[in-house]
């Protein structure tokens, strides 16, 4: 080894005298090219100092500590940025190890730096505390006096002296050197004091902040891992013979976030407390508890401070960036959201900034400009640089993260009346930033997770002095995207809440209390919801009175479900009666009595009237488009069931053709993946396959198919019924046996999502027995139609469309089994029924006296038959026009059977004209 011992260093031209000291890197004489000798001292001689030598001390090694990926990646780059200087490439001076304060970066540097030390890799390690300009030129100063022999007096100096020793020089024998610069808070307090790019040197910060001035190639410090928390944990309670189940570990260090810091001083705390992780975690959870007082009284491996006073420094810092005074409000407001995604514009929303506005700095002569939503990023992007939060444009849904424990610090430095007033003010941010519309469903998924955590970390401010609109869009939302089990379950315990916060007579409560029974419905319980509305209708008359919007929105309701429950006519008639008192009240041409006339058309075809259904639309559409615009989604919707019900009248050529020039428009309105555009390509299909293309119906549903799954999900409603009818248009393609394969392996996933007794249950076992028919099992189609009967008289009621429509299949498939005397009986006890339920009129009723006559005259009634045939056909004529289908067919069993009763004609095959089946 070299002496680089502090000496007059004398240099001629043409190199180095024999016996000269040859320092490393040459930085202690200059040679003079005249050959004249130059004489420089940087102090009075000293004794040689041993090699390798290390300047500065090294953090202790933390108790249990994690060899992490963190390790690797930093002795990889930094042997790569050595191999680069030595080939001569472009390179970065070194690393930077950056990341929010508790991650564990000064460890990790230490762990590098005293492996290489004992190693063998270095010659001279210096580790310098770095916090600020005095402190990094102190440590360089310190190894000037040692390895220079610089005078300590002149600090300044001896860091110049010493950085210029590091500076790589030609024909120098080589100090292989490791400079680390341990919590750098400022990159400008390291102008000038940056080591030098060096064949044999590295350098290493560690440092909260991100900025591009900092010079080196940056490492992001995470959390630990799930396994490496399990694995430190274990091994800190292992050490003082505690032991803790594996799950309540795992839970705590969910809770803690993984981060190294907090996970340390839990288990400190656990071990001086005594108390176990379960216990330590109750803790945790009390919303009396601050973090301080789950620390413990003396912070483990040589920590000097607990992570949420780290924090509050580096707010400190943040808050003196450009726009100055915005940080510390702009993590107020992200320290009530979600840490692990918040959409950059509930952060950029009006409330937001208006919030900031209130919390920028003032100056002596005028009040604050209003902030920008550009201040606001700028606001975002100052706490990335202190690594407060992530911030990425790039991913907008979760454009901000931010550590749970940095949130709970946040919150817990605001006094009580800060707190609400900032719950509240999140709450009105991030309700401005929901779309009307949710034409981008993974925004919806992110503002609902977002308004999860808010209503966690509020507490009681959302129902303070009233309801806030959040708690009611976040529910409405998750039954928009269709997740209507879990929108009535939202809403029943906001009901419940409501009511002990402010009494179960206050508006808010009312108003929770209607959604319930509103999704109660989408769940499937249509009876349910009528009388849930009719229980809750005399406490809005006794509260607001008989003509509140409300009130009159709940009779609406009431309307509504008893038609659903199957009472086609009587919400007919209580939608008419309504109407009167809505223009009464609200006028013509107000939202909701449009919305009033929409029903009164749908459960007219609900009836039965399908023609006077498209009719009432033909009506209603040019008032919509007057009232709300072209482009309003209530306009789109009764375009849509203007197209539906033409349909139903027989039209399906017109249904499809009309769904077809519908879709554009709800694409360009709401998108292509909103659900409403996603139902008009359901509809569009279904009709083409009533018009008679049903490989075409089948092809557009598997397109239909993976958009439903990616936007919806696997077990949404829609993407099941999307399943079920592409299994019914490949059956009515050709392939029974194929449909009720298909429809028996949605069953056990309708099950899972829907429940034993949801009517789409009944729906899908219905047409699993009718395909099983159409397949050639006719013997067991009839046998499963009569085990599903009572179930659906149970859970839909005996009047209940589904419920006559499975007596009706039932009926059919006996006779198609060869009991045609006991599918005419049958035929003959379901007609009074359907009369009763929907009237003489309707396609349904018509139908059930079509197939009562068919099988009176296949059990050997041929006369009987046709002289039922020639009662129906003048009705079939003047329900649904001359050239219906079921006219048609109608017509051809009359000649049929006159001619069967006198034997003149072969049997035809069985009428097909039956209802479909259940979409």
């Amino acid at each position: 080894m070299l002496d680089p011992t502090v000496f007059e260093g004398v240099s001629v031209a043409g190199g180095a005298e024999d016996g000269d000291h040859i320092d490393f890197g040459g930085g202690v004489f200059k040679g003079s090219v005249t050959g004249k000798a130059e004489h420089h001292y940087y102090g009075a001689r000293r004794p040689a100092v041993a090699w390798p030598h290390q300047v500065g001390v090294i953090p202790p090694r933390a108790g249990c500590f994690q060899s992490r990926a963190e390790v690797v990646r930093l002795r990889e780059a930094l042997t790569a940025g050595q191999a680069a200087v030595l080939v001569g490439q472009d390179v970065v001076r070194g690393q930077v190890l950056a990341g929010m304060g508790g991650v564990g970066k000064t460890q990790l540097a230490a762990d590098y730096a005293r492996t290489a030390l004992w190693s063998g890799e270095l010659d001279l390690l210096v580790w310098i505390t770095a916090s600020n300009a005095t402190a990094a030129a102190s440590g360089y100063a310190q190894a000037a006096v040692d390895i220079l022999g610089a005078d300590p007096a002149d600090r300044e100096a001896a860091a110049r002296a010493f950085l210029a020793w590091l500076e790589p020089k030609a024909n120098a024998a080589p100090c292989r050197w490791l400079v680390v610069l341990d919590d750098v808070s400022d990159p400008a307090d390291l102008n000038g004091l940056w080591p030098p790019a060096c064949p044999h040197g590295r350098t290493l910060v560690t440092t909260r902040r991100q900025d591009a001035a900092l010079t080196g190639r940056l490492i992001k410090v995470g959390l630990f891992s799930e396994a490496e928390s399990l694995a430190y944990l274990t091994a800190a309670l292992d050490a003082r013979n505690r032991h803790e189940p594996a799950e309540q570990l795992a839970a705590l260090a969910e809770d803690l976030g993984h981060l190294p810091l907090a996970l340390s001083q839990a288990a400190a705390y656990l071990i001086d407390a005594g108390i176990s992780a379960a216990a330590y975690r109750e803790l945790l959870a009390d919303r009396a508890t601050v973090l301080a007082d789950a620390a413990p009284e003396v912070l483990p491996d040589g920590q000097s401070q607990s992570a949420a006073a780290a924090w509050s420094l580096s707010v400190d810092r943040a808050d003196t960036l450009r726009p100055a005074g915005l940080a510390r409000p702009m993590l107020q407001l992200a320290a009530f959201l979600n840490p692990n995604g918040i959409p950059e514009t509930v952060l950029t929303s009006t409330p937001a900034l208006t919030h900031l506005t209130q919390h920028r700095t003032e100056t002596q002569d005028r009040t604050p400009e209003p902030v920008t939503a550009g201040e606001a990023v700028g606001a975002l992007r100052a706490l990335d640089r202190l690594s407060l939060i992530s911030h990425n444009p790039a991913n907008p849904h979760q454009a901000v993260r931010v550590h749970q424990l940095i949130q709970r610090a946040t919150r817990e430095a605001l006094t009580p009346d800060e707190h609400d007033q900032l719950a509240r003010t999140t709450a009105s941010a991030l309700t401005t930033a929901w779309p009307a519309i949710e034409r981008d469903t993974e925004l919806a998924q992110a503002l609902r997770t977002n308004a999860t955590a808010l209503t966690r970390s509020a507490g009681d401010a959302l129902y303070k002095p009233d309801a806030h609109a959040v708690l009611y869009r976040a529910g409405q939302s998750l039954g928009e995207a269709g997740q209507v089990t879990a929108a009535k379950d939202h809403f029943h315990r906001l009901a419940e809440t409501f009511s002990h916060h402010l009494g179960p007579g206050h508006p808010s409560t009312l108003t929770a209390r209607h959604s319930r029974a509103y999704w109660r419905g989408r769940a499937g319980d249509a009876a349910g919801a009528a009388a849930a509305f009719e229980q809750l209708l005399p406490d809005r008359v006794r509260v607001q009175g008989e003509d509140h919007a409300h009130t009159l929105n709940i009779r609406h309701n009431i309307a509504y479900w008893r038609g659903e429950a199957g009472d086609a006519a009587g919400a007919a008639a209580a939608f008419e009666l309504l109407l009167s008192d809505s223009v009464r009240v609200l006028g013509e041409d107000h939202p909701d009595t449009l919305t009033i006339r929409s029903n009164i058309a749908r459960w007219r075809g609900r009836a039965g009237d399908a023609a006077g259904a498209a009719a009432a639309y033909e009506q209603l559409l040019p008032d919509r488009v007057r009232v709300l615009g072209e482009g309003h989604p209530d306009t789109l919707t009764t375009r849509h069931e203007l197209a539906y019900w033409r349909g139903m009248t027989g039209d399906a050529a017109g249904a499809a053709a009309a769904f077809e020039l519908l879709l554009p428009d709800r694409v360009r309105v709401q998108g292509e993946d909103h659900p409403d555009t996603l139902t008009t390509r359901h509809e569009l299909a279904y009709w083409r396959g009533m018009a008679g293309d049903a490989p075409g119906a089948a092809a557009a549903l598997e397109q239909l198919l993976p958009d439903r799954v990616r936007v919806l999900g696997e077990d949404h409603p829609d993407t099941l019924t999307t399943r079920s009818n592409l299994a019914r248009w490949r059956g009515t393609a050709g392939d029974a046996a194929g449909a009720a394969a298909a429809l028996q392996q949605v069953l056990p996933d309708s099950l899972r999502v829907r429940g034993e007794g949801h009517p789409d249950i009944l729906t899908t076992r219905h047409n699993i027995a009718y395909w099983r028919g159409k397949a050639g099992d006719a013997a067991g189609a009839a046998a499963a139609f009569e085990q599903l009967l009572p179930e659906s008289v149970r859970v839909l009621g005996a009047d209940h469309l589904d419920t006559l429509t499975a007596r009706h299949e039932l009926a059919y498939w006996r006779g198609r089994a060869g009991d045609a005397a006991g599918a005419a009986a049958t035929f003959e006890q379901l007609l009074p029924d359907r009369v009763r339920v929907l009237g003489a009129d309707h396609p349904n009723t018509l139908t059930t006296r079509h197939n009562l006559a068919y099988w009176r005259g296949m059990a050997g009634d041929a006369a009987g038959a046709a002289a039922a045939f020639e009662q129906l056909l003048p009705d079939r004529v003047r329900v649904q026009g001359e050239d219906h289908p079921d006219t048609l067919t109608a017509r051809n069993n009359l000649a049929y059977w006159r001619e069967k009763a006198e034997e003149t004609h072969p049997a035809p095959e069985a009428d097909g004209r039956r209802r479909s089946p259940q979409v």
